[in-house]
């Protein structure tokens, strides 16, 4: 079988796992485009899911946006008794801990997702975003860790024999075609003239398609799957220790395999709020 793909759709594909490991006029459930006269708008969702008075918010997230959409969030995450975070190797964080006194290992591990970090700087610098890592505070008192450590991620990779790489791939190949694919022309010319609006519009709809797209991979996997197992885990902990009002702060490509999850535990979805992560003025 030969795989044929335009570098506007490979440029976009790599755009959508921001989503991932993440809004909508064509997209999935957790992400979408909105779109009006003034602007078109990348929003994510909060919806709320309530079982024998307790309630759990899943917060969706991108991870490079504009600067107030973290502030924002940093504020909505103080109504929660325990707001639980995705982070792999993020079990020193929260907990009110102050930077100053996380504890450094004795042996620093290689950090594997590194390159991430690296991809996420591009992208910021380049569409003219903020990154989630420096503008969430993982330190608040509420905060706790509900995601894989940086061992047991790398141990059930290799268990699994799975890579991020190959992840991608296998959601790229799996994913039905996009209804609105890039713009070719339209996207080299935002990125030859710098004009991050251009590339942001071109875009906006393939991140929208993230959380549906990585969804499609399905099984047993460790970028979603696993980690989302850990996090029912740690909830399943929270709700066991008396919280009632909690919230799950993940990439929104987490959640369609995660409302499962907690729809066969007996949440019911009982609430939605869309926040606006990417805005972008229309042209003339």
């Amino acid at each position: 079988m030969k795989i044929k793909m335009s570098w506007a759709r490979t440029v976009a594909m790599i755009a959508s796992m921001l989503v991932a490991t993440g809004e909508e006029s064509i997209a999935g459930d957790f992400i979408r485009v909105k779109e009006t006269e003034e602007s078109t708008k990348l929003q994510t969702a909060v919806f709320g899911y309530e079982k024998d008075g307790v309630r759990v918010d899943l917060i969706g997230a991108i991870h490079i946006a504009d600067k107030h959409y973290y502030e924002f969030l940093n504020k909505w995450f103080e109504n929660y008794e325990v707001l639980l975070f995705e982070m792999v190797g993020g079990e020193n964080l929260g907990g009110g801990k102050k930077p100053a006194l996380v504890e450094e290992p004795a042996e620093k591990e290689e950090n594997k997702l590194a390159g991430l970090g690296k991809l996420y700087g591009a992208m910021e610098k380049a569409l003219g975003l903020s990154g989630q890592g420096a503008l969430i505070d993982y330190f608040a008192e509420n905060f706790v860790h509900a995601d894989l450590t940086m061992k047991e991620f790398e141990a059930l990779q290799e268990e699994r024999g799975e890579s991020m790489l190959s992840f991608m791939i296998q959601a790229g190949l799996s994913a039905e075609k996009p209804e609105k694919d890039p713009n070719s022309i339209r996207l080299m010319r935002g990125i030859l003239t710098g004009r991050s609006d251009l590339v942001k519009l071109e875009l906006m709809h393939t991140m929208a398609a993230g959380d549906t797209q990585i969804d499609s991979v399905g099984g047993e996997n460790v970028i979603i799957a696993d980690r989302n197992a850990k996090c029912m885990q740690v909830l399943e902990r929270e709700i066991g220790e008396g919280n009632k009002k909690i919230g799950i702060f993940y990439g929104a490509a987490h959640f369609p395999d995660m409302e499962r999850r907690m729809l066969e535990m007996g949440f019911e979805r009982v609430s939605e709020k869309w926040l606006t992560a990417w805005r972008v003025a229309n042209q003339e």
